[in-house]
């Protein structure tokens, strides 16, 4: 009679969460019982484990075998236990070593023939197997993204026979040392392929770099989805922790990671017949949606009022908390989901109001009808409120006689004035606390009583005064203005149009 014991990490959330697998090997009637909550991918382990053992040339013992997965409340899900479960049963059985074990922490599928497949969330059990300061043995396949994770030792292999030989101390596994991360030489879309509309470019310049929501109102082929796909050329890289955020959410994804881009803010254009589980994540056990894979990024949504309004509304609460709690009835995940949204729409059902043509024949309960797919508390928490109009004959065939600015040039200025919202508060301006907003965006009397008349002409809420008081710190920050002025005031309240109820 004998008893194994192999740590791992399951998967909740975007948490890896220790899972100590036991295993007790002792007579009677031959049979493997995997106990502790296990799922359908987890109880078919017991097959797998008995192939890559058979066909790594060890010997399955013919006993009574008892693998319990602790904590027992824990659901457990997927193929990750397979590698631990092969070595605690040969542990158990004395076909390997027991008593360096508890160095380890071991993830990885197992094929019938013994080689290590790789997982999904590689990237959280780094994380936490560092913190717990044990080795971690993986898939090979796995290794590149779990050495994002600085000073974790991480042992890849191809197979449980690697693993075994490393145990028993007849060939040891390498410790992985990542090659340097490439980066792309250059954008394959810049700002200066959009012809003109100057105010729309320096719309986004602000957006950029307070990080402030947007939305476009435009007739078709005005270049609103060319301008938003344009965005995260003039983004700064993420931090080291912002990119491991990311990282991790979109490693428990089925997108998976591309560890090239890992300090790239992600983009998400999801199409209007997206879910709302889609949108926000879901499912029996909750994957991230969109707005998660998005969080440190931008959020695109195009042809905005053709989304299903209950799927819109699910976006009112993590624009302002930043994060989405999914629950079902069996667990409950917590998800980061700090996004910048973006937004498109047309001015009217067709498309075409106020085009000179005079081809729009909507009328005015059509348009209105076709607006209120958009309920005002969504549109509240929307920053700036952007027309977007066709440009001249002369300027789409010439260009603009001044020329067109880079993406690289509007990301330098832009760079520079999210350093001053950083260096002052920290954070960007557009998450800025009402406590923060009253220290940083102070106005002069004059500039209060601009924008109380503002409010009171346009009927803006209390959310949309402190809106424009956060853009309005970020135009004065673009300006190099320690203080915000009139003019950055009047611009931002220029850009609150859609929801002004006069």
């Amino acid at each position: 009679m004998s008893l194994a014991i192999i740590y791992s990490r399951g998967r909740s959330g975007i948490d890896a969460p220790l899972v100590t697998v036991e295993v007790h090997v002792t007579n009677g009637l031959p049979q493997l019982s995997i106990v502790g909550l296990p799922e359908t991918a987890v109880k078919e382990s017991k097959d797998r484990v008995r192939g890559a053992i058979i066909n790594s040339h060890f010997e399955f013992p013919i006993q009574r075998i008892t693998v319990n997965l602790a904590p027992a409340d824990l659901p457990k899900e997927g193929g990750r236990f397979d590698l631990a479960i092969a070595l605690g049963i040969l542990a158990a059985s004395d076909q390997i070593p027991i008593n360096s074990l508890n160095q380890f922490e071991c993830v990885g599928e197992l094929s019938l023939s013994g080689e290590l497949r790789p997982i999904l969330g590689s990237l959280p059990v780094a994380i936490h197997s560092r913190d717990a300061k044990r080795k971690l043995i993986l898939p090979m396949d796995n290794a590149s993204e779990a050495a994002l994770v600085k000073h974790v030792e991480l042992l890849p292999a191809n197979s449980l026979l690697e693993v075994c030989a490393h145990i028993s101390g007849q060939k040891s596994l390498m410790s992985y040392i990542p090659a340097p991360i490439k980066k792309e030489s250059s954008d394959a879309i810049d700002f200066s392929d959009v012809q003109g509309q100057f105010h729309v470019k320096r719309a986004f310049e602000i957006a950029a770099t307070g990080a402030h929501n947007l939305i476009m109102l435009g007739p078709p082929g005005t270049g609103k989805s060319m301008l938003a796909s344009r965005l995260p050329t003039i983004i700064p890289e993420l931090t080291e922790q912002q990119a491991q955020e990311t990282a991790a959410i979109a490693s428990i994804s089925d997108k998976g990671l591309d560890v090239s881009q890992w300090l790239k803010p992600p983009f998400r254009a999801p199409h209007h017949t997206a879910s709302a589980a889609a949108l926000v994540g879901g499912g029996s056990n909750p994957k991230p949606g969109e707005i998660s894979l998005a969080h440190n990024g931008t959020l695109f949504l195009d042809e905005l009022p053709e989304f299903d309004r209950k799927v819109l509304e699910v976006l009112r609460e993590p624009l302002e908390t930043g994060h989405i709690t999914i629950s079902r009835a069996t667990r409950q995940a917590d998800f980061p989901a700090k996004f910048q949204l973006i937004a498109a729409m047309n001015p009217c059902p067709c498309g075409y109001q106020g085009d000179p043509s005079g081809r729009c024949h909507c009328t005015e309960e059509q348009v209105a009808k076709y607006k209120a797919k958009i309920s005002g508390p969504l549109l509240d928490r929307i920053d700036m409120h952007l027309e977007v109009p066709r440009v001249s004959h002369e300027v789409l065939r010439k260009g603009s006689p001044e020329g067109e600015e880079t993406s690289a040039q509007i990301r330098t200025r832009v760079i520079v004035a999210r350093e001053l919202a950083i260096t002052r508060c920290g954070k960007v301006n557009a998450t800025l606390t009402t406590v923060e907003v009253k220290k940083y965006c102070t106005l002069s009397e004059q500039g209060h009583q601009i924008l109380e008349q503002a409010m009171d002409q346009f009927g803006l809420s209390h959310r949309a005064y402190h809106r424009i008081l956060k853009l309005a710190r970020t135009i004065a920050d673009l300006a190099n203005s320690e203080q915000i002025e009139i003019s950055h005031l009047s611009e931002a309240i220029g850009y609150r149009k859609l929801d002004r109820s006069k």
